[in-house]
């Protein structure tokens, strides 16, 4: 029996975490022929999810201005959420009965075409409501059984963070036996970036903040960097040995940019998702073009992303890093621990588990 009613945190504006409200009666999700209605288990926490509640993208014209992410203004009241995984509860009436009760995990990209290599244009829990509630309603093809013992938030350290770093490594054509240079190589993306590498055969150093090198070495990285150390270069020549690196991938961006491109060798490989030390850089454009640099800027991903992501994951060739896990009322808590960063890995809201 589906309720009519639900539990769910709704994003009420831009501002602060009091901006995040919890309904004990909003109405459940109906769904269209080709949606199914997932009775969430769980769901991860992103930085997407802080700097859309903080409206942190900025424009063109302002860096500083308080706007969504995409081009058009969020509709208020949201609910957020896009690392999903649950139970089929319902389903449409184009969708196969059978499909009722499986595990699933969920692609939370919204495709603006059928490739597989069509990226994702929008996302599940910005423009259409997400899974930091009881229920979410989601096309049935995003919905992707899942069959492990792996509990409800371990899978949903999964997706969006991991997927967006597959999508960097594939952009940025990483392969067997090359040099990986990752920033922010704790949080989220970066410590999936970490284990993608070696799931592919590649070399993964990070660049860590202090205490955290003992973790991220023990989840994959050969050897660290602290950030924020005195000379960047002849640290990372250090932690290498004195062999190159042949691709960096940039979660944070702000001052270390510049000593990230020197670092890189001649026809190396620049890729980013985030700018968590500032999005202003000063670069001086001749070591990009005297270097021949490639830069590749990624957002979310692909299809074929979070297929790979999904099989790695059922594989055992990439582990969950689940860092802690929260009530959905504790959502608010959960995102001030979030921007803490003194974690390695996911946090994780559970609903229904």
């Amino acid at each position: 029996m589906i309720p009519e009613t639900m539990r769910a945190m709704l994003l009420t504006g831009h501002g602060g975490p009091d901006k995040l409200v919890l309904d004990d009666h909003h109405p459940v999700p109906t769904i269209t022929p080709e949606e199914v209605l997932i009775k969430v288990g769980a769901c991860g926490i992103n930085n997407t999810d802080i700097w859309v509640r903080e409206g942190a993208y900025g424009s063109s014209d302002d860096p500083e201005e308080v706007t969504s992410f995409g081009d058009d203004p969020l509709r208020f009241p949201l609910i957020q959420g896009a690392d999903i995984v649950g139970t089929i509860a319902a389903c449409g009436d184009a969708i196969d009965p059978s499909r009722l009760g499986e595990r699933v995990m969920v692609d939370f990209g919204i495709y603006s075409g059928e490739g597989a290599d069509i990226a994702s244009h929008d996302y599940i829990g910005s423009y259409r409501p997400g899974g930091f509630a009881e229920y979410v309603a989601v096309p049935a093809v995003n919905a992707h059984q899942i069959e492990t013992e792996l509990s409800d938030a371990e899978m949903a350290t999964f997706c969006c963070a991991y997927v967006t770093g597959e999508h960097m490594l594939r952009r940025a054509r990483v392969c067997e036996g090359e040099r990986v240079l990752v920033t922010g190589a704790s949080g989220g993306v970066g410590s999936g970036v970490v284990q993608l590498c070696r799931a592919r055969g590649a070399i993964p150093y990070g660049v860590v903040g202090t205490g955290k090198e003992d973790l991220v070495r023990s989840i994959g990285a050969e050897e660290v960097v602290e950030r924020g150390c005195k000379d960047m270069v002849a640290a990372v020549k250090a932690a290498t040995g004195g062999a190159v690196i042949d691709v960096i991938v940039d979660t944070v961006a702000g001052p270390m940019m510049p000593d990230l491109i020197e670092v890189l060798r001649p026809g190396g490989r620049y890729a980013t998702c985030g700018a968590m030390g500032g999005p202003i850089v000063e670069l001086d454009m001749r070591r990009i073009y005297l270097k021949n640099i490639e830069i590749h800027g990624a957002s979310q991903g692909a299809r074929r992303d979070f297929v790979a992501i999904r099989d790695y994951a059922l594989s055992d060739a990439i582990k969950p890093l689940l860092a802690g896990v929260f009530p959905l009322a504790e959502l608010a808590c959960a995102q001030e621990k979030f921007a803490r960063k003194d974690f390695v890995g996911k946090l994780v809201v559970t609903v229904n588990s």
